[in-house]
């Protein structure tokens, strides 16, 4: 039967693709991968792993193959993973309970889809502050229930009906380094970019970084999380100045819609 499909994009995730697919893959009736042009082996490795890859470019606003992966699946029950996310096994024992009544048919019509919580690995540790846990996403559901709006990076899922809170969690290997830290802000900071319209000085180099630092720091209780609380309330509150910057960059290009 195919009750279950696991589905996530991909683009150069070799080394984390295994311990994803690892943490689901007895419970999955099939894996769909969306692969945007990966260089590093990372297709190989998920035909290997038994995943159906479909092929396509890799976008700025990586939720349209997000979405590409969602409308391939077909089982009745969809998990939407990213390649540094692996499942515990609470979060398993419940998925495998969904399906015991889905073979069953005696799955209530409410809810329709789970928020799922996550804990977010950076810098060798696990934050538990900061509004980083239990940092919820909407990731499993019932086919056909829930849908990405594919206007930004950091959305959820519209779903059409009741959502609950699964037991759990998606352990999430976000930023293991510096470098790779780095990298996720640099894309997601020049997809921003493209965003805004006539952003105010004034507010994207002073008030906006002042206000997410202070806000995720002492209001959220960053300070919690040691070094990595500090870096990363750091970091996010230089996400607004990078993202004037760029879109400074983009305007003398020529490059703005």
């Amino acid at each position: 039967m195919n009750d279950f499909s696991v589905v996530l994009t991909t683009h150069n995730e070799v080394s984390n693709l295994e311990r994803c697919l690892a943490s689901i893959a007895d419970l999955s009736d099939e894996i769909i991968v969306v692969d945007g042009t990966s260089t590093d082996g990372t297709v190989s490795l998920a035909e290997k792993l038994g995943a159906r890859v479909i092929k396509t470019t890799n976008k700025p606003n990586f939720h349209i193959n997000k979405q590409m992966a969602m409308d391939a699946a077909k089982g009745k029950l969809v998990l939407q993973l990213d390649a540094d996310e692996v499942v515990d096994e609470e979060l398993r024992s419940f998925i495998r309970q969904l399906k015991q009544q889905l073979d069953q048919n005696a799955l209530p019509a409410q809810p329709v889809a789970w928020f799922l919580r996550r804990k977010n690995f950076l810098f060798k540790r696990w934050l538990s502050k900061g509004g980083q846990y239990p940092d919820s996403v909407i990731r499993l559901y019932l086919r056909g229930k829930a849908r990405l709006p594919q206007q930004d990076v950091h959305e959820q899922m519209v779903v059409d009906g009741e959502t609950a809170t699964a037991p759990g969690h998606l352990l999430h290997f976000s930023y293991p380094t510096f470098a790779v830290y780095m990298t996720k802000f640099n894309t997601y900071t020049s997809f921003a970019a493209t965003q805004v319209h006539s952003p105010s000085t004034f507010r994207y180099l002073v008030t906006k970084p002042l206000h997410t630092f202070f806000s995720l720091y002492l209001r959220h209780r960053g300070y919690v999380d040691g070094m990595a609380g500090f870096i990363f309330a750091l970091m996010s509150a230089l996400h607004h100045p990078f993202v004037l910057l760029k879109y400074w960059e983009l305007q003398e290009n020529g490059r703005l819609q």
